[in-house]
């Protein structure tokens, strides 16, 4: 126990012995390159040789304009013109006459006043004396006495009945009342299937197709077999559309 107890203790003492020793800076600064004092006697220097802060200049005082006087939108508009060069108001002045193609009016206390329109009065249109040297109230009776006998009223006239070019399929389908599938009318027939595809193949539209059946005897008879299962309605003709609207 002893022995590892001393071999311990020299191993510390051996470890101990191999770590450098720190420098003594307590009298240097934050560089480690130059004492305290002589970082102090530099910053005198540089303080001494600098340029001074000038002193403020004297400061006026006066009463201020009341807010919303002429007196304060006038200082306010100086203020403004004086903040702003005259370039960039030329600058200004020529992007607006670029965009519009005429020359802004640019807005400032010492643009002279504008010039007074003395207006000519009222139209001659609206001025009686100038209305009465031209025509009297006898041209003007004359003149609603010549629109009256111009003035003719056309009486309303009957609307000619349409003229029959074949079956009506919106009237049909007002008419009917059975959804479609609903067998009405007895069918027999052989080859349904052949003959409502051959046939019902001929039309681009179903009202088409309704027509030519209601045409060829529909819905009591069916000869083209466009209507197999009954319902009198052709191929696949819907008279919900007519109903609905």
């Amino acid at each position: 126990m002893i022995p590892r107890f001393i071999l311990g203790m020299t191993a510390i003492a051996a470890f101990s012995a191999c770590q450098p020793v720190a420098p003594e800076d307590s009298q240097f600064g934050v560089g480690y390159n130059q004492t305290f004092d002589a970082q102090r006697t530099d910053r005198d220097a540089a303080l001494a040789s600098s340029t001074p802060v000038p002193l403020p200049s004297e400061v006026t005082s006066g009463p201020l304009p009341a807010a919303g006087s002429a007196e304060a939108t006038a200082a306010e508009t100086a203020a403004l013109l004086a903040a702003t060069s005259p370039q960039d108001q030329q600058a200004r002045a020529d992007a607006l006459a670029n965009n519009s193609g005429e020359a802004p009016i640019i807005a400032s206390p010492s643009n002279p006043a504008p010039a007074v329109v003395d207006a000519a009065g009222i139209s001659r249109e609206n001025n009686f004396d100038a209305v009465t040297g031209q025509r009297s109230i006898d041209d003007d009776a004359a003149r609603i006495a010549s629109s009256r006998e111009q003035y003719e009223v056309i009486q309303p006239e009957a609307i000619p009945l349409r003229e029959d070019t074949g079956p009506n399929i919106v009237a049909y389908a007002l008419s009917t009342s059975h959804p479609v599938g609903t067998e009405v009318y007895k069918r027999f027939s052989l080859n349904k299937a052949g003959k409502f595809k051959r046939n019902c193949g001929k039309f681009q539209h179903q009202d088409q197709a309704q027509i030519e059946f209601l045409s060829a005897g529909g819905p009591e008879k069916d000869p083209r077999g466009m209507d197999p299962d009954g319902d009198g309605y052709a191929c696949t003709w819907d008279p919900a559309v007519y109903r609905n609207s």
